[in-house]
């Protein structure tokens, strides 16, 4: 097939989507298949190729936003918006780019999802501009919903279905003010009657879509995310008659930011330090660390300082993939206790690619992973003694941990993986395309 992929960069910051869209492409390409990933916004920071190299950036990020800003910016001549979207000046934009708060940007996102009605209308006419010069596509792939507003004007000039996958939209659109919410989901609603096809990576987050924005089932088709799992070495907690790792360690790998739940972690691991059932355990922190991130994560050290653990925590911020398969082999056990809704959590991926069995909140999406995984345990969410009981259950029982962690990495090997999810897709993309084609066009 010949596929279009457009996937958000987002400048320095880790990218779950990122990630997930580029190993995709990866596979897809190792196929034979042909597949153009274009970036958006900024450029894109991954601990594997990039599959966008050579590929210009299209709805800069420094022009998106001067677009809504500036009516003037907005009718100005070529020759300026090349200038502010030039390389140089969107790579510095990237190296400064924090997270963006949905509170602050309701009538850009609002915008965006508006289209060729919004203020970024230009925006879309310069891609269909470029993929007009490309050979013609069988089908268009939208890293998320936030896209969407596109979509109209795809279709109109090419002629071809566009899919759309489902990666945790909801939680950002929900966290918009209140003058833009509800009218951002109602104009979601409405144009994503235009997608062919929705790709879920969880039957939590397919459902919840669908109720939200009134998708008939037959348009929504479950596809896990997968990971690249080359270079994934076992654990000593998953081999069979390994000892258990001495000393034991606690691993989490996400931003380290609140939202993931990594005060929540420190907490769990305190309550262990203090009981000191398990002796001299110790604590890995790694994944992406920002500016924005930095004073929460000094408020934590400074937590750890005051209960005298300090010394048994280590923080590994913003490494390389061989720094990260190195990280998640030296664990006995892993958490990120999320307080959102998750739709996945490839980081969950990761650490059952290692043979690490994991301990995840009964909410969201990680109920079902570990049921389809079978590599660990749920516990109450937000509940830092409910993660420290079901953390120590399984650090004072290495028989129980082993099994688990064996029985993920075994399920990630079988249906988790960067080639399993693009055979899935491709399926999904050649059932649209079979669909379309059967249709009668006036």
């Amino acid at each position: 097939m010949n596929i279009v992929q457009i996937t958000p960069g987002a400048g320095g910051m880790y990218c779950g989507n990122c990630f997930r869209d580029n190993a995709l492409v990866a596979a897809l390409r190792k196929k034979g298949h042909s597949v153009l990933m274009i970036p958006l916004y900024l450029p894109m920071t991954l601990d594997e190729e990039d599959q966008t190299e050579g590929t210009r950036i299209f709805f800069n990020g420094i022009n998106v936003y001067l677009e809504q800003k500036s009516a003037f910016f907005r009718e100005a001549p070529n020759w300026l918006h090349n200038l502010t979207g030039s390389p140089a000046l969107l790579k510095l934009a990237a190296g400064s780019a924090a997270k963006t708060r949905a509170a602050d940007v309701g009538d850009l996102t609002l915008s965006m999802m508006r289209g060729e009605e919004g203020n970024q209308a230009r925006e879309i006419e310069q891609l269909i501009a470029f993929l007009k010069t490309q050979p013609r596509p069988d089908i268009i792939c939208l890293s998320n919903v936030m896209l969407i507003g596109m979509v109209r004007r795809l279709k109109q000039e090419l002629g071809i279905p566009v899919a759309c996958v489902l990666q945790g939209e909801d939680t950002f659109l929900d966290a918009l003010p209140d003058s833009h919410r509800n009218l951002t989901w109602r104009t979601l609603a409405e144009r994503a009657r235009e997608i062919d096809l929705f790709i879920p990576p969880t039957r939590y987050f397919g459902n919840l879509m669908k109720e939200r924005l009134g998708l008939p089932a037959d348009r929504v088709r479950v596809i896990s995310n997968g990971i690249n799992i080359e270079g994934f070495a076992q654990s000593p907690i998953s081999l069979p008659n390994a000892p258990a790792p001495n000393p034991p360690v606690l691993g989490y790998f996400a931003r380290m930011c609140k939202e993931k739940g990594l005060d929540v972690l420190v907490e769990a691991f305190i309550i262990l330090k203090e009981r000191n059932r398990v002796k001299n355990l110790k604590l890995k922190v790694g994944g992406g660390c920002g500016p924005s991130d930095q004073p929460f994560v000094n408020t934590l050290r400074e937590r750890l300082r005051a209960k005298v653990f300090l010394n048994d925590v280590e923080f590994h911020p913003n490494v390389t993939r061989e720094e990260k398969l190195s990280f998640f082999s030296s664990l006995s056990v892993f958490s990120v206790p999320a307080l959102y809704g998750e739709a996945f959590g490839l980081y969950v991926i990761e650490a059952l690619a290692s043979g690490v069995p994991v301990v995840q909140p009964n909410h969201a999406a990680f109920p079902e992973l570990v049921e389809l995984s079978g590599g660990g345990l749920i516990c109450e969410p937000r509940s830092p003694k409910a993660l420290a009981d079901s953390l120590e259950q399984l650090l004072l029982n290495p028989d129980q941990a082993r099994a688990l962690g064996a029985a993920g990495r075994k399920s990630v090997q079988e249906r988790f993986t960067a080639e399993q999810m693009a055979v899935e897709t491709l399926l999904a993309f050649q059932d649209v395309t079979s669909r379309e084609k059967a249709q009668p066009h006036a």
